[in-house]
């Protein structure tokens, strides 16, 4: 079968776009599948789409896609671009933080530079700062430890419960006893 020339991975670009742009507008899978397929006798639009689903049964002559698979092309495709499209973000991200990095490297130097040579405090606050904007940046920051615990400092105490103790606590939420202590 081969790669795909140009033309053909264009038409599939082409097709993928519109199959992700119906699915957000509320088209359910059948009908994307309908409306995207290669066979004018399934085709919604009575049309051969070009490079639509099930273009090789429909040059060779054979049966089109059931709607089943209709419905299982249109999924693929919509998955397909919106992971090609999550790449490219991710791809994109990457770059943007690579360079925001670097500046920040740049307006570091002489900050540095001043800090050091200079005892400079302004320079010093502001060299402090590139690095905390980078460490966010990179997510070198750890988050802070968050230790819950009950009365008094106990351990807290988890029980199961269903639907009716998760109301009782709700209602005592607004009342005396929400404090914990008794009435």
């Amino acid at each position: 079968m081969g790669r795909p020339n140009t033309a053909v991975r264009a038409a599939i670009t082409q097709r993928r776009t519109e199959a992700v742009d119906l699915r957000v507008a509320g088209v359910d899978w059948l009908t994307i599948g309908r409306e995207l397929a290669a066979d004018p006798a399934v085709n919604s639009k009575g049309r051969a789409y070009p490079q639509g689903y099930g273009i090789d049964r429909y040059k060779r002559g054979l049966e089109p896609p059931s709607d089943r698979r209709l419905v299982e092309l249109a999924c693929k495709d919509v998955s397909t671009a919106l992971a090609e499209r999550a790449s490219a973000l991710s791809q994109s991200t990457d770059e943007l933080r690579r360079l925001m990095l670097e500046r920040l490297e740049r307006l570091f130097r002489p900050m540095y530079q001043q800090a050091i040579r200079n005892g400079d405090y302004w320079a010093t606050d502001r060299a402090v700062r590139i690095i905390e904007r980078e460490c966010r940046l990179l997510g070198l920051d750890q988050p802070a430890r968050t230790e819950l615990s009950g009365v008094d400092g106990a351990p807290l105490q988890v029980m199961n419960g269903g639907l009716g103790e998760l109301e009782r606590l709700i209602g005592l939420a607004g009342s005396p006893l929400a404090d914990g202590t008794k009435g």
